[in-house]
């Protein structure tokens, strides 16, 4: 196979020329394939082996073919020549292919024919009939028309495709879509590439593609034949071309596609109901079909517990006649229903006495249960119905889970897919999104500008925080005092102060003597005090009184001070984190115990003195790493408090100037907080989906911890507050006549409610 393979790819032929020779070889390929063989298999058929030598052969004649290489002469290469393409397709159980020829027509009845190129392709394994192969050597042609065309500069005024098959062309001559789809495709790709050409009909004995299917010798096509210089009919006027035979041709039954029925069976009569669509509750589609049965002109009227009972039968025969049409007909004419059913599992059964549909299923045997419950109606999930039947079931048992609403409804009804259809109907109830609905966080910002000044000082951006109230003792009574937290956002440095009162004064002094120790910052950040950490009443109230005159104070001293929205603590994480820390220190080190005040403070600088010896980023454990930066290096010098002064050699300084030394250390920190710990601020933690941003006019419900779900408030979104990313994370929502700014992150968006019609 291998050897066969080799010789039969050293054949060049772009043109196709030698097609009649080399489909003989593709044949005899494909038969040794029939059996699995190996490329190096000795034993092969021995009539094939003969056929392969015979066709090997002739290889030592190829150079007796001779090509011309002009298609016309100089004399017809002219404005005034009239050029047509012609191309035959012919096919059989073997192979199909299509071969190509320009006629050029100088008039006076000068004609000249020359040959353009051939295509051929094996017949599949798979057994196709006549017509199919005629079909697909048709296409062979269409393609190859199209590539001629293209790449050919000669102006050619009109293309002319030749069959021999009656039966290809009376469906090239038909809709595409009245065909299979083997058929239709390959009907609707030759219309469409032959678009403005015209197929003709040619008998075998004179159809030059015939040569392509019955094969050629190297001797036959060296001399003059029909394969080189085309057809002899090509020579004469158009007018003696061939005809088609007389006669309509054949139509082929099998290649037709099979009608479908489209109609509406009807059966018998069914009480009229109303429109099933225009009703918003169960209850009310079940009264209305209960007067218009019971023949109710005005609303006085009260119909009967047998009026519902057969208003409720109508309502659910035609949800099953409109669900189920073909099975519903089949039951009740006591036929058994197709296997392709989607009711066949349910083992479905025709009840009589209600002139419904019920489950059969397996439980027949089952007693101690009620008929209803071991043959419930089957009902469809998309039936208005049906939606209506589970939006009752959901307000009768107020709201629960799916899966209990799904049990309830089982005892009576058997809805396909029935879990999906209660999950669907409680994913869109106003009520039980207010039970179980989640805010829909968006996607993690990018890092604040806060986070990522770099080469500034420490503390140049600050993120601060109270925590408290902690119990001293003074003398024989105990006083309350609190934490005031100061952290550098870009750098992590901790500073920790203590407060006597939470008022105005307090703070500002201990602003003060933040200012006076670390510097004056660029910026303040804060949240509104709501949600202080164990904050009491007394720290919410001091700190609304706070904000206007400390925004005073702040003005003067330009620093610019920032309030994240309330009841939104990830705002401020980097933060809220430090409190817990510090919280977590002061009770492993205090315990219950009540210390003084001055006890406290010392407490308190220790537990700072811990945090800035935190080492920022990867600590490795690899003794020839260099040491981690912590917030200490670049407030003292050094990464720990706790350690001797570091001695740099003269070779690292400058010079022995004290600024100079500064410097060095300022740089070194820089240097390794950029090298080690930024690139570790890349991921997002969480919330990594993107949302829909809330829009204005939005419903929602207020998250509030400090209440039971019961008694949250639902307002409607007045503002939006997008982000530098365009993605909304606070917004102003109105409640009544109040309104609140809140973070996403505590906003369930509910759905729309319907409003009441006048």
């Amino acid at each position: 196979m291998r050897n066969i393979y080799r010789l039969l790819a050293q054949q060049y032929d772009p043109l196709g020329f030698l097609i009649p020779y080399t489909t003989r070889a593709k044949v005899i390929v494909q038969h040794l394939w029939d059996k699995k063989r190996g490329w190096d298999d000795p034993h092969l058929p021995e009539n094939l082996l003969h056929a392969w030598r015979l066709w090997e052969s002739e290889l030592g004649q190829l150079s007796q073919i001779t090509l011309p290489r002009c298609y016309t002469d100089p004399h017809s290469d002219c404005s005034k020549s009239h050029r047509s393409l012609h191309v035959f397709c012919d096919a059989s159980e073997r192979a199909y292919g299509s071969v190509a020829y320009l006629r050029t027509d100088q008039g006076e009845g000068k004609v000249q024919v020359a040959f353009l190129a051939a295509r051929s392709r094996v017949a599949p394994k798979k057994q196709l009939s006549i017509p199919r192969l005629e079909l697909c050597g048709a296409l062979t042609g269409a393609q190859l028309a199209s590539v001629l065309k293209k790449e050919l500069t000669l102006d050619i005024q009109d293309v002319v495709f030749w069959t021999d098959s009656t039966t290809v062309l009376n469906w090239l001559h038909s809709d595409s879509c009245r065909y299979k789809v083997f058929v239709g495709t390959r009907v609707a790709e030759v219309q469409e590439l032959s678009a403005g050409a015209s197929w003709r009909y040619v008998d075998s004995g004179t159809n030059p593609a015939d040569d392509i299917t019955r094969g050629k010798t190297v001797a036959q096509l060296a001399g003059e034949n029909r394969w080189s210089r085309g057809p002899p009919f090509l020579q004469l006027p158009p007018s003696l071309w061939p005809q088609a035979p007389v006669g309509e041709a054949k139509e082929e039954v099998d290649e037709l596609k099979k009608p479908v029925f489209c109609g509406l069976l009807t059966g018998s009569a069914s009480p009229a109901i109303p429109d099933v669509k225009q009703f918003s509750t169960y209850e009310e589609l079940l009264k209305a079909t209960a007067q218009l049965m019971h023949g109710a002109a005005t609303d006085t009227s009260h119909p009967d517990a047998d009026d519902f009972r057969r208003a409720e039968l109508a309502l659910l025969r035609h949800s099953q006649m409109e669900s189920f049409p073909k099975e519903f007909t089949l039951l009740k004419s006591e036929k058994l229903i197709p296997s392709s059913s989607r009711l066949i599992t349910l083992a479905p059964e025709y009840d009589k006495a209600s002139d419904l549909i019920r489950v059969g299923g397996r439980l027949r045997r089952c007693e101690g249960l009620s008929p209803e419950v071991l043959h419930p109606v089957l009902l469809e999930p998309a039936h208005p119905v049906t939606k209506l039947l589970i939006q009752r079931c959901d307000n009768k048992l107020n709201h629960p889970g799916a899966e209990r609403v799904f049990a309830e409804l089982r005892r009576k009804y058997w809805i396909l897919r029935g879990r999906e259809a209660v999950r669907r109907h409680q994913h869109y109830c106003p009520e039980c999104k207010k039970w179980r609905g989640q805010p829909e966080v968006p996607k993690m910002a990018d890092l604040p500008p806060s986070s990522l000044r770099l080469f500034r000082p420490a503390f140049y951006s600050t993120g601060m925080d109270c925590f408290g109230p902690m119990l001293i003792k003074v003398g024989r009574r105990t006083e309350k005092r609190w934490g005031i937290l100061f952290k550098c956002l870009t750098t992590r440095a901790v500073h920790l102060d203590l407060l006597v009162n939470m008022d105005v004064d307090s703070f500002l002094m201990s602003l003060r003597r933040f200012i006076a120790r670390r510097g004056k910052p660029f910026e303040l950040l804060s949240d509104q005090g709501t949600n202080f950490r164990g904050a009491s009443k007394e720290l919410q109230e001091a700190f609304t009184a706070l904000t206007p005159d400390l925004r005073q104070q702040l003005a003067a001293e330009q620093i610019r001070f920032s309030f994240n929205p309330p009841s939104a603590p990830h705002f401020g994480g980097s933060w809220e984190r430090e409190v817990r820390s510090v919280k977590t220190a002061l009770r492993t080190t205090l315990g219950a115990q009540i210390v003084s005040e001055e006890v406290l403070r010392t407490v308190l600088l220790e537990v700072e003195s811990i945090l800035n010896s935190r080492p920022l980023g990867y600590v490795s454990s690899d003794i020839a790493d260099p040491d981690p930066i912590t917030p200490y290096s670049l407030l003292m010098g050094r990464p720990d408090c706790s350690l001797p002064q570091v001695f740099y050699p003269e070779s690292e300084l400058l010079s022995r100037k004290r600024w100079r030394h500064t410097q060095v250390l300022a740089d070194q920190f820089w240097k390794h907080f950029i090298r080690h710990f930024m690139p570790t601020l890349q991921p997002r933690q969480k919330w990594h989906k993107e949302t829909d941003n809330i829009a204005v006019g939005s419903v929602v419900l207020i998250v509030d911890q400090q209440t039971p779900r019961a008694l949250w408030q639902i307002g409607t979104v007045k503002t939006i507050l997008p982000g530098a990313d365009d993605r909304v994370r606070a917004a102003v929502v109105q409640v009544k006549d109040r309104t609140y700014t809140r973070p996403v992150a505590r906003l369930i968006r509910l759905p729309v409610l319907p409003q009441d019609s006048a």
